[in-house]
């Protein structure tokens, strides 16, 4: 049984700007075909516009509210709502609150930064 803790996770930083902590991925298990991490923007903060041509991403937000843009669809997020973002998809997301905002990103294949298109 493999059993990964976030708290022994160092945070880092990707290509969009968003601060990281893996949970489970290449880097501390055995998982080859997905990524899972915890993301946290501060107030105001936003990621680059970016899309992962292999990728596939669910985020699942935990705290905060959050203003999430796909291919220019705007909606708002909060705790409990999940979002998925195929392939191929311009994506970014705001906070939009007061305090940060928190949420699990999983990926399929697992994340990386070869796979990250920064759009403008």
């Amino acid at each position: 049984m493999e059993v990964a803790n976030r708290d022994r996770s160092a945070p880092f930083i990707t290509k969009d700007r968003s601060e990281i902590r893996s949970i489970l991925d290449r880097t501390n298990s055995t998982a080859t075909n997905q990524s899972l991490a915890e993301v946290t923007l501060p107030p105001g903060a936003e990621t680059d516009a970016h899309f992962h041509p292999r990728t596939e991403e669910i985020y699942y937000v935990l705290r905060g509210r959050g203003l999430m843009n796909l291919e220019g669809e705007r909606r708002e997020l909060g705790p409990g709502d999940g979002v998925l973002i195929p392939p191929k998809t311009r994506h970014r997301i705001r906070n939009i609150g007061p305090e940060p905002l928190v949420f699990l990103c999983c990926c399929s294949p697992p994340y990386s930064h070869e796979d990250t298109v920064l759009t403008g």
